[in-house]
């Protein structure tokens, strides 16, 4: 699908939501460039910018990355894709950085994937990690070709620490606390859509048509 003009989208879902696959989706249907928060900070991180090591000074003190900085950080990359349509994911993580995004860009719409935390706790724990570029596998339903190692580098794949299952329902209760807030302030502007299920090739044919629907309004709008 080529769109007709400048579309912007947000895609929200705690770790282990299948958020990862289902951008993947939609990037390559829809033709949108894939922005990950996490791909920005690496980057950033490894070549040592200012706010990088801003950034990595606050992790390694195990301290919170402050708002500021992450939107300053993520939204000088979006100033580069000005003329572009892209999907954000990642970003925002909170209400400030959710109205930081809103003074720099107009959010078409924002999809939300909502799938229980029993499902994602047994996906979490059969995750396989390729750190050096945070690519995920999942023995389950999303394994790497040769059992233990990348798809793109042949190298090891590991099994991260925040995993185990007592560390992934913390975790998940964070980001339910963190996040709400966030889903309510778009739930209020009219532009959420929540996605409920607990498999991601039965939530994805709902977004794919969502997706259509939305874009075909908004061609309609422009002719």
């Amino acid at each position: 699908m080529v769109l007709q003009r400048i579309f912007r989208a947000v895609i929200m879902g705690p770790p282990g939501s299948g958020k990862g696959t289902v951008s993947a989706r939609i990037t390559k249907t829809f033709v949108l460039s894939h922005i990950s928060s996490g791909d920005i900070l690496r980057a950033n991180i490894n070549a040592k910018t200012e706010l990088g090591l801003l950034m990595k000074c606050c992790i390694d003190q195990g301290q919170l990355v402050p708002d500021d900085v992450m939107s300053r950080i993520i939204l000088r990359d979006l100033r580069a894709m000005d003329h572009s349509s892209w999907l954000l994911d990642g970003f925002p993580r909170t209400v400030f950085q959710a109205e930081a995004l809103d003074d720099a860009h107009s959010v078409d719409t924002v999809i939300n994937l909502n799938v229980p935390f029993n499902t994602i706790k047994q996906r979490l724990t059969s995750r396989w990690t390729h750190l050096p570029t945070g690519r995920v596998y999942n023995v389950d339903f999303n394994p790497p070709k040769v059992p233990g190692l990348d798809d793109e580098t042949g190298e090891p794949l590991v099994q991260r620490d925040d995993d185990t299952p007592d560390t992934v329902t913390r975790r998940l209760k964070a980001y339910e606390n963190q996040t709400e807030p966030v889903l309510e302030y778009y739930r209020s502007k009219g532009v959420l859509e929540t996605f409920t299920g607990t498999e991601t090739d039965k939530i994805w044919p709902h977004v794919e048509a969502f997706l259509h629907k939305k874009l075909f309004s908004i061609k309609q709008k422009v002719a």
